[in-house]
């Protein structure tokens, strides 16, 4: 068995970012990626302009607090003032461009206005409340990198200097099917020996919020010759093949067989709990991941290992996760012999809680928790403990 370090090495290590490209507009690439860089044709801000709402002023005019100075203008934001006369001030908006000869803007809040004059109450400092041209972005300026995921920030920060389309990687085609006769659509009653199927909905959803193109085959029976259809259409149409389910040892485990009928198996089982059967391999173009069918097994692995590489898939440059220390609120006093990642929450005291019930068939663990505590092997907790805390808000996003 590969350690969990070894399996999310040797998958990124096999992942290949596509290459086709496509132009799409700002508003419509939120989780899409960069595929060049873009570089910023204008300066940010294009000009001095004012932090507050206020009076723009020379420092030399108020060497004192209580000056009072005649008004000799009004600036919103938009419209362009006129130089500042010595010896005056200018009243102004946040936003407006500050006009020459003023350095400072000094908030309302110290400011009385009086018969078309404005009392001073503080002294003003150089550059008090200016933000100055060009301090967020030089015109030339790189302001997303080639492998950038698309955020909001990120769309903000393109149209910001004025970019109305960006060039990103095409959309990876992931194709899902499930195996299990004892699987049911929810909606249709369940026979004796039935469940719903939990994982179709999990994983479904997980691939929708990274932003795949998504190819949804179902339920598939559990004989080899459907599992052998169901696996071919896959790989033909997509680029990458998740199922759950079907990849143990079992007799009735016809997943894995068909990926070494149709295509070859790289890897299987990882020193992990929950999760350890766990496959890897290719069919034909297509890259396959078979992840366990317990429901919490399937959500984990996902996580932690089929994600990061569907990133680097879909060209992101940084794709791993990031771990936390914090405190744990529980003892864990049984030492495992695989990895462990123990579903848990966050306490309004800073401590972590741990879910009741870690079994790998308990899915009301992952709606409860907000992360998971990664528990080395051999390695046990007592309160007070710092352990090792991956936030599922590093999963999810």
């Amino acid at each position: 068995m590969l350690s969990a370090d070894q399996l999310l090495d040797a998958l990124l290590e096999r992942a290949r970012a596509v290459a086709t490209t496509e132009t799409v507009a700002v508003n419509e690439a939120l989780g899409r990626v960069i595929a060049a860089p873009q570089t910023s044709a204008i300066t940010v801000p294009p000009a001095d302009n004012s932090a507050m709402d206020g009076y723009a002023v020379r420092v030399a005019d108020v060497p004192a607090a209580g000056v009072r100075l005649p008004v000799s203008q009004r600036i919103l934001a938009g419209a362009v003032g006129e130089p500042l006369a010595p010896g005056t001030a200018a009243r102004i908006f946040t936003g407006a461009p500050v006009p020459p000869g003023a350095d400072a803007v000094l908030m309302q809040e110290y400011c009385n206005a009086e018969d078309g004059h404005v009392v001073i109450h503080a002294l003003p400092r150089p550059r008090e409340n200016i933000r100055r041209a060009g301090e967020d972005i030089e015109a030339g300026a790189q302001v997303l990198g080639a492998g950038t995921r698309i955020g909001a920030a990120e769309m903000g920060l393109a149209a910001s200097v004025g970019l109305a389309e960006l060039p990103v990687f095409r959309k990876l085609r992931v194709a899902c099917f499930f195996t299990g006769d004892e699987l049911v659509t929810p909606g249709a009653p369940l026979a004796p020996g039935q469940i719903y199927n939990s994982n179709r909905y999990t994983l479904t959803g997980l691939l929708n919020g990274l932003g795949c193109e998504l190819v949804d085959l179902g339920i598939v029976p559990d004989t080899l010759e459907a599992t052998e259809a169901a696996l071919a259409r896959a790989a033909r149409e997509a680029d990458v093949v998740v199922t759950s389910g079907g990849v143990s040892v079992g007799e009735a485990d016809y997943v894995r067989a068909a990926v070494e009928k149709l295509g070859r198996v790289e890897m299987w089982k990882v020193a992990m709990k929950p999760g350890k059967p766990l496959v890897y391999g290719r069919v034909g173009d297509a890259d396959f991941i078979g992840l366990p069918g317990n429901p919490v097994s399937a959500f984990v692995t996902f996580c932690l290992f089929v994600r990061p590489f569907l990133l680097k898939r879909m060209g992101a440059e940084n794709v791993l996760y990031r771990a936390f220390a914090a405190q744990a609120g529980f003892a864990w006093v049984k030492p495992g012999v695989r990895r462990e990642f123990l579903r848990a929450r966050l306490q309004p005291n800073g401590r972590l809680a741990l879910f009741a019930n870690q079994s790998s068939a308990v899915l009301t663990s992952c709606a409860w928790a907000d992360g998971l505590v990664d528990l080395e092997i051999g390695q046990t907790i007592e309160p007070g403990d710092w352990v090792r805390f991956i936030p599922f808000s590093e999963l999810l996003a």
